[in-house]
C-alpha cells in the first residue's frame, strides 16, 4: 500500500485529480477554481492539467453554478461545484433544495444527479460572517441530499472520490481551519471505509464524544488531555444518512454522550443526535446527552471567535457534567 503525508487541502486536490483521471465526465466548476486554483488552493493546477473545458471559472453567481451543474448531470456529466465560502451557498439554496434534492424522487428514480457541492465551512481562520458559517443543518433537514464532512487528510482524499462516484447529490463539507493540518494518507481506496459510515477515531469506555468536521480534532485533544477518564471519540463523517449503528453501539457501551459541533446549539444537528440517542439508548444512559456548540447569534468579529467557538475547555466541562448526575 502507498502512503503519503499530505495536508487536508492537498489531499482534496489529489482526490479531485484522481477522480478526473478516472472519469472524463468529471468537471470542476466554481469561482476562481481555475487559474487561481481556488481561494484555499484546493484546485491548484487542475485547470493546467485538464483544461478550461473541465475546470471552469464561473461568474460570481452560486445559483447559476448549481443550476448549470444540474443540467450537466442530466446530460451525463459528474459536476463538482465549489462554493467559495460557506456563507455564499445561500443564493444557491433554492436550486439545491427545490431541484437538486428532489429530481430523483420526482422522476421515480429514472434520473440520477451525481452532483457534488463542496463547501468549506466553520470558523477558526480569523474571518468574518459569511466566511465562517456552519450551515449543515439546513441541508441535513432536506430529504434527497447526502451530507458528509471530512475531518482529516485521509478522509478528504477518499471521501471526495467516493462522493463523486455516488449517483446521489452530495453536500461535501470541508473544515477550512484544518486545511493545513498534515497526516499520512493511504492512497489505496480499497481499504477505505464507505463515506456513509461513522468511524471510531479513539476508543474509550467512560463517555462518548460525537463530532464531525473541525471538531473531531478538538475532541481528540480533549480526550488526550483528560487523564482521569477513558473518552471515546466517534467521527460522524456522514451526517445524512446517519450511521446510527456505530453511534448507538458506542453510547450503549459508555453510557454517557456529549455532542460537539461549531454550529449554534439551538436547532443544530446535535439536537437530532441527542434525540435519537435518548430514544434508543434510554436505559443505557447514566446521564442526559449534552451538547456543546456556538451561541445563537450571528458569527462575531474575528477577535471574538475564540469566545464563540467550542474549545477543549468547553468540551471537557461538558464531560465533567455528564458525571454529576
Amino acid at each position: 500500500m502507498s502512503t503519503e503525508t499530505l495536508s487536508l487541502s492537498r489531499a482534496m486536490n489529489e482526490g479531485l485529480r484522481k477522480a478526473m483521471e478516472n472519469d472524463p465526465k468529471v468537471v470542476v466548476m466554481g469561482e476562481d477554481v481555475g487559474k487561481l486554483g481556488g481561494v484555499f488552493r484546493v484546485t491548484d493546477g487542475l485547470q493546467k492539467d485538464f483544461g478550461e473545458a473541465r475546470v471552469i471559472d464561473t461568474p460570481l453567481a452560486e445559483s447559476g453554478i448549481v443550476g448549470t451543474a444540474i443540467g450537466l448531470a442530466l446530460r451525463g456529466y459528474r459536476p463538482v461545484c465549489e462554493i467559495q465560502f460557506d456563507g455564499f451557498v445561500f443564493p444557491a439554496f433554492n436550486q439545491i433544495t427545490s431541484q437538486l434534492a428532489k429530481m430523483r424522487m420526482r422522476s421515480l428514480g429514472t434520473l440520477e444527479l451525481p452532483v457534488v457541492i463542496r463547501i468549506p465551512f466553520g470558523g477558526g481562520i480569523g474571518a468574518v460572517e459569511h466566511h465562517s458559517e456552519s450551515p449543515e443543518a439546513y441541508f441535513t433537514h432536506t430529504g434527497g441530499l447526502r451530507v458528509v464532512a471530512c475531518s482529516n487528510p485521509s478522509d478528504a482524499y477518499t471521501m471526495i472520490q467516493q462522493a463523486i462516484t455516488c449517483p446521489d447529490p452530495v453536500i461535501f463539507f470541508e473544515p477550512k481551519r484544518r486545511y493545513w493540518d498534515k497526516a499520512p494518507v493511504e492512497l489505496d481506496l480499497s481499504a477505505a471505509a464507505p463515506f456513509d459510515r461513522a468511524v471510531v477515531a479513539r476508543e474509550g469506555s467512560d463517555v462518548t464524544l460525537l463530532a464531525y468536521g473541525p471538531m473531531v480534532k478538538t475532541c481528540l485533544e480533549a480526550a488526550q488531555a483528560d487523564d482521569n477518564r477513558s473518552i471515546e471519540v466517534v467521527d460522524i463523517r456522514s451526517l445524512n444518512p446517519l450511521d446510527e449503528s456505530t453511534v448507538l453501539e458506542s453510547v450503549r457501551r459508555t453510557g454517557r454522550c456529549v455532542v460537539v459541533h461549531e454550529a449554534p446549539v439551538f436547532g443544530g444537528y446535535g439536537a437530532e443526535l441527542a434525540a435519537r440517542i435518548t430514544e434508543k439508548c434510554f436505559y443505557n444512559l447514566e446521564s442526559p446527552v449534552l451538547r456543546v456548540g456556538a451561541a445563537s447569534t450571528p458569527y462575531p468579529p474575528s477577535r471574538l471567535e475564540d469566545h464563540y467557538l467550542p474549545d477543549l475547555d468547553r468540551v471537557l466541562d461538558a464531560v465533567d457534567r455528564t458525571f454529576e448526575w
